[in-house]
């Protein structure tokens, strides 16, 4: 699976089983984070496109912002490609 984050213009491949945040960290492109459990909201981005699901039953995002799209990459997995809105990503390469 692929990830695009937008404004930036990075990709990253994913592999099952591996979250948004992992799959960041080990393409070398930093994502907002801290507690890397879905409480803390540090890593809440928009989903611009594509399909995720999370690891938590219930992660730190509002049915209203479900609604809108945003997601919480640090407990989320892809389930095919997906565009993400992260402006203060960026690459550590």
């Amino acid at each position: 699976m692929k990830a695009d984050i937008q404004p930036g213009g990075f990709s990253f491949d994913c592999d099952a089983g591996q979250t948004l945040l992992q799959a960041a960290d080990a393409a070398g492109i930093e994502l907002p984070s801290s507690c890397r459990n879905g409480t803390c909201r540090t890593c809440l981005c928009r989903l611009v496109s594509g399909e995720i699901r999370y690891r938590i039953e219930w992660p730190g995002v509002s049915v209203d912002e479900k609604a809108e799209g945003w997601i919480l990459p640090c407990v989320a997995e892809p389930v095919g490609d997906v565009v993400l809105d992260v402006p203060y990503a960026f690459s550590v390469f």
